[in-house]
């Protein structure tokens, strides 16, 4: 059956309501963590899981699968909350994370988790190994696409330039690559460690169709998903997302470093209240 756009946009945004509450919920338990993008990225990847991509949540290994590159391996509290979304992972387990023996490390890392098709964190080397992928879906006759997740701190790598070249060269046009731009990175703003801009010039002149749009408008979001997808033009697709670190909780979007949060333990409580409280409002 299908649903109205207006149907589909309510389940997204709901989803990425709960991905927001499943993050913080996980950052409770370890009383830190990587939150602040979790919170600006969930838009996204609630656009991925529940709107664009083909997968079975009963079979992660399914070969017709999209594939999720999570190469900024950091932001993997935002993936798994994504993943307990799209029902790969049972929701309980988030009550292991970060711990000895649990299915979600800290980082991301494919040998423990179910839906985790790389295990990222040396920031560039996500969009080499989609870069391959998708070469190797086309030579098998697979109309998979391949998703590459990167955060703006990866622009400075010289690796994902020259995948951004063979790309294009070998005209991948089942690879869509995902940048978050929030301006933030271990060492300060991502901007003032190595300015990037004017960025969408650069991704276009590399040869590939580029979209900028606010990754916090998830009108915007799901419509950029729809036209990478829908595109003919036999090159890759690149989708610039502009987030807010720490989207729908005042008190940290408002912090001055939040690249890694650590809260007093009552906070935590009182982010989810403001979540529940914003999204009962919009229902």
């Amino acid at each position: 059956m299908q649903t109205s756009l207006t149907e589909d946009y309510a389940r997204v945004a709901e989803s990425a309501y709960r991905i927001r509450r499943f993050a913080l919920r996980m950052g409770e338990v370890q009383g830190q963590g990587y939150v602040g993008q979790a919170l600006g990225y969930a838009d996204v990847l609630a656009t991925a899981y529940c709107h664009a991509m083909n997968f079975r949540a009963d079979d992660p290994e399914w070969e017709g699968r999209d594939r999720f590159l999570l190469s900024h391996g950091h932001y993997a509290i935002a993936f798994y909350a994504a993943l307990i979304e799209a029902r790969i992972i049972p929701e309980d387990e988030l009550e292991t994370y970060g711990s000895d023996d649990s299915r979600l490390p800290m980082s991301g890392m494919a040998t423990y988790t179910p839906g985790m098709e790389m295990s990222g964190g040396s920031l560039g080397q996500g969009l080499p190994i989609a870069v391959g992928m998708a070469l190797g879906l086309r030579l098998k006759g697979n109309p998979a696409f391949v998703y590459n997740s990167m955060s703006d701190g990866e622009l400075d790598e010289g690796s994902t330039w020259e995948a951004a070249m063979g790309a294009a060269h070998h005209g991948l046009s089942n690879l869509i690559c995902l940048v978050d731009i929030n301006n933030q990175q271990a060492d300060g703003p991502s901007t003032k460690v190595m300015g990037f801009e004017p960025l969408a010039d650069k991704w276009a002149s590399f040869g590939w169709h580029v979209q900028r749009v606010d990754g916090n408008d998830l009108a915007a979001v799901i419509a950029a998903f729809d036209t990478a997808r829908r595109l003919t033009e036999a090159r890759p697709r690149v989708i610039l997302f502009d987030t807010l670190m720490g989207k729908g909780v005042p008190f940290l979007e408002t912090r001055e470093k939040n690249h890694f949060i650590r809260v007093d333990p009552p906070e935590w409580q009182q982010a989810i209240d403001i979540l529940d409280q914003a999204q009962g409002a919009a229902r």
